[in-house]
């Protein structure tokens, strides 16, 4: 499941320009579209709308120009007919944010327990390295002044 998009079959506002050149039909404009989808940090709902531009080449079939392109970069015009789909689709997707954040100073959740951060700003854990953990019983015993462990290691040491 995709953090972020358009939801399939919502609205979508096109001003665009449609332009009768050599090669084919220049297609010029922008797109009005309503993104939805969820905060990358804290998973909260984002809705917001966003305006793309728009800019493509249709080649017409028999274009000399169209041999110079790449076959998947171009796109032609079929039956007198231009299917603007895929070019707006494209735009769209390529402006979307990678990480999607309903606020900048978004904090997020808790890596360890998911608690929202932004609800208990003081929230933390007491994380110990786990490399240290063998060590962390002896930090009891050092100081410790029980006589029968004293004279135990004292004996080993003699033997």
């Amino acid at each position: 499941m995709a953090l972020i998009g358009v939801q399939e079959g919502s609205g979508m506002e096109l001003d665009l320009r449609f332009e009768a050149v050599h090669e084919g039909i220049l297609v010029s404009g922008s797109a009005d579209v309503e993104i939805t989808g969820e905060c990358g940090r804290c998973l909260d709902p984002i809705k917001y709308g966003s305006s793309v531009d728009v800019q493509e080449l249709f080649y017409y079939g028999d274009s000399q120009w169209a041999a110079e392109v790449e076959e998947e970069q171009q796109h032609r015009v079929e039956n007198d007919v231009v299917n603007l789909e895929p070019v707006l689709r494209d735009a769209v997707v390529t402006s979307l944010p990678f990480q999607p954040v309903c606020r900048e100073d978004c904090q997020g959740l808790c890596a360890e327990c998911g608690a929202r951060l932004e609800d208990d700003p003081g929230h933390h854990h007491e994380v110990l390295d786990p490399r240290w953990a063998a060590l962390s019983g002896l930090a009891g015993t050092a100081g410790s002044s029980d006589p029968a462990k004293s004279t135990e290691s004292v004996e080993r040491e003699e033997s």
